[in-house]
This record gives structure tokens, C-alpha cells and sequence, in this order.
């Protein structure tokens, strides 16, 4: 006999921890649904996700490099997948909601601009008048509004708890501001792993595509970075006369198992410590439960450092990304001259949200290699 959905939210009560968030306890939709017969509601989350179309635009986005420039570097897309393999680990080495902590992964990137973080700027730049542009409130305004695939509601009206943890989205990289409808210090357990598992993901890619592109060197790496320098020692202390390629995914992959290992204890350490029962519980403490240890905070605030120094702001990588992010300035101000020239369906949104924000969504859904293609259409030259 098939599972039914009423079967496998019993086994989450049965089988997670008290303070874990089960998908029968979920807030709910927005817009009233018939229940799933064969999955929870966190389970359809992340079918809906993976089905959208601003998931699959992923696969065009600048991670690091701009999209393109190398068959084995990363893509928003590649970079996504990574993150919730990773969040799904941690949710069960700590008895949390695999399906929840991976909903959130999946859809953590998808308010993404073309060209990376400094797209982001841009448009931020260019709505500084009229609410701005941050990207975890457009990956909200995606899953809440722009997809239409449904008959009766706009978005894809996803459970409270996946857009809880997309609106409280947190790195190194992220600091939204929080929405009233999202209250209290924390969100769920499962919201927080999946901010770790974001971390541990670009720490470890952007080291392997730094290298892949030559712009990193390992003989740099074990001088001047702390976390890379142990695991390399590691490596070939067990492993002689590797090939490359072998011995950099192996150091690459110690060092995520180590970040992995580190903020399974120090989580269980603080769970333990804050005597937390239930999620609404873990949602009231002043301070993020799943973490990495100081120690090891420390490290990577070392190495995300030597990243910014010697990759992100590499002549390499930083020029293209300039470059491009001239271009979708230019492309933002023929908009705003020519709002006839943005698709049919957001100039039916610019009578109700506004020229700027129908613009602004329009350009942030674009992938690289269509706003590249749409400034050459407007402007027939490349700058």
C-alpha cells in the first residue's frame, strides 16, 4: 500500500526531535489547499520549487565567475543543489526536517539578480527611491507573487515556514531586514541549517573554482590559510603522490566534512544548553542555535578574507562582473525611457506596483546570458 501523507507525518513526530519543525504543525498557505495525498507539506514545497521557472534560470546565473566562463565552474544553480545536499546532512545528523531545512536551500538563491552580488548593487542602487533590491525579499516576492502557474492564486504559495526561512535568510554575504509577518530573533532550526549549509558551500567552491581558474595557487593557500593548510597536511600525510585534481577535491571535500562536523557538535551543545522543546521555543532565543564553534569561526572569517582579497576582487573576475553590471545599468535607465520594451506581463504589473519595481522584477529574472543578449539588442554594442 502507497504512504499516505497522515503516515509520514506520523513518522516525523515518531522519529524527529521535539524542537525539529514537523509538516503536520506547519502555519499553513495563504491560500487554503486540498492536503497532498502522498507527500507532507514541506514535500510539496520543494517539488513546487524545483518545478518553477526561476528555479531553472539558476543554471544562467553568476555564482562567482561570470556564467560561461568555465564548463566545471559553478552556476546559482550548481551552487544551490550543493547547499541543500548539505543542508539535508545537517538536518539529519541533528533529527530535524530533512524536507524543510531542503525546501529553504532550494529556494534560498532565487530572487537572484544576473551577475552575482554586484547585479544586486546595481539594482539596489537604482531603487534606492523606491524600496530598494535585496535579494531574499525578491526570492520572497517570487514564491509569493511572480510565478504564475496556479489557476486560482499568484505564486506558489508556500508553506509560513519555507518563507519564513527565506525572509530570514543570514551569511556572511546576507543581512535582510526582517518582515513584519516573520516576528522574533530566530526562525526555525531547519531555516538556520540551511544558512550554515549556504557558508559551508561557497567556502568550499569558491576555493575549488578559485583553483580550477588558476587564480588560486595551493602553495598560497598553505601559507596563508589556517583551515586549508590542516586538512592539506591531512591529505598528504595519508595520501603520497596524488594527482592534482585528486588531491585539491579531497583537501576541498576534509574541509567540508570538518565544517559539517563542527557545527554538528557545537548545534547539539547549544540545543542542549538552551533546553529548548518546540520550535516556537527555538524561535524566541536571542541568538542562532546552529552555529560553528568560535574557534572555528575564526577560521573562516580567515578564510572568507583571503577569498575577497585574492579571488572576488581579482582583476578576473571582477572586471567581466563591472563590466556586466554597467550593462544592466544601462539596460535599467532605456527601461525607464522605454517601459514599452519590458515584457507584456510586467507592463500589466507597472500599473499596480509601479515603472520602477516592473522593471526592477523584470531585469532581476533575466539570466546573464539574456541581459547580455537584450543590451546588445538595445544598443548593438558591447562596452
Amino acid at each position: 500500500m502507497p504512504v499516505t501523507r497522515e503516515q509520514l507525518e506520523q513518522e516525523e513526530i515518531k522519529c524527529l526531535a521535539s524542537y525539529a519543525q514537523t509538516a503536520g504543525s506547519s502555519k499553513g498557505r495563504v491560500h487554503e489547499e486540498s492536503n497532498p495525498t502522498w507527500r507532507t507539506q514541506f514535500q510539496r514545497d520543494r517539488d513546487r520549487i524545483i518545478h518553477s521557472r526561476a528555479f531553472r534560470r539558476l543554471e544562467y546565473k553568476t555564482q562567482v565567475f561570470l556564467n560561461g566562463s568555465g564548463d566545471h565552474l559553478r552556476t546559482r544553480l550548481t551552487h544551490t543543489i550543493e547547499v541543500a545536499a548539505i543542508a539535508r546532512n545537517l538536518a539529519r545528523a541533528l533529527r530535524l526536517n530533512e524536507d524543510l531545512a531542503e525546501s529553504i536551500a532550494l529556494a534560498h538563491d532565487l530572487g537572484h539578480s544576473p551577475f552575482g552580488h554586484n547585479g544586486e548593487c546595481v539594482l539596489n542602487a537604482m531603487m534606492k527611491d523606491h524600496g530598494g533590491f535585496e535579494h531574499n525579499r525578491q526570492s520572497l516576492r517570487i514564491v509569493e507573487d511572480l510565478e504564475q502557474k496556479y489557476p486560482t492564486f499568484h505564486g506558489l504559495n508556500l508553506t509560513w515556514e519555507v518563507r519564513e526561512g527565506l525572509m530570514k535568510h543570514q551569511t556572511g554575504f546576507d543581512h535582510p531586514q526582517f518582515d513584519e509577518e516573520f516576528q522574533g530573533p530566530n526562525p526555525s532550526l531547519e531555516a538556520q541549517i540551511a544558512n550554515l549549509a549556504d557558508e559551508i558551500t561557497y567556502y568550499s567552491h569558491d576555493l575549488d573554482d578559485g583553483l580550477e581558474s588558476g587564480l588560486l595557487k595551493e602553495e598560497d593557500l598553505n601559507r596563508e590559510v589556517e583551515i586549508w593548510n590542516q586538512a592539506s597536511d591531512d591529505v598528504t600525510s595519508r595520501y603520497k603522490d596524488l594527482e592534482d585534481e585528486c588531491r585539491r577535491y579531497f583537501i576541498i571535500r576534509c574541509i567540508i566534512d570538518g565544517q559539517i562536523q563542527d557545527v554538528v557538535h557545537t548545534a547539539e551543545t547549544n540545543i542542549y544548553r538552551s533546553k529548548v522543546k518546540t520550535p516556537n521555543e527555538v524561535r524566541k532565543q536571542k541568538n542562532p542555535l546552529i552555529d560553528y564553534s568560535a574557534e572555528h569561526a575564526i577560521r573562516n572569517s580567515k578564510l572568507r578574507k583571503y577569498l575577497f582579497d585574492n579571488l572576488y576582487s581579482n582583476p578576473v573576475v571582477h572586471g567581466p562582473n563591472k563590466k556586466a553590471v554597467r550593462m544592466l545599468k544601462q539596460i535599467f535607465e532605456y527601461y525607464l525611457e522605454h517601459p514599452e520594451e519590458i515584457g507584456s506581463k510586467s507592463r500589466k504589473r507597472s500599473a499596480v506596483i509601479g515603472k520602477h519595481r516592473a522593471i526592477c522584477d523584470y531585469l532581476s529574472g533575466m539570466t546573464d546570458r539574456y541581459a547580455i543578449q537584450e543590451h546588445h539588442r538595445l544598443f548593438g554594442v558591447e562596452i
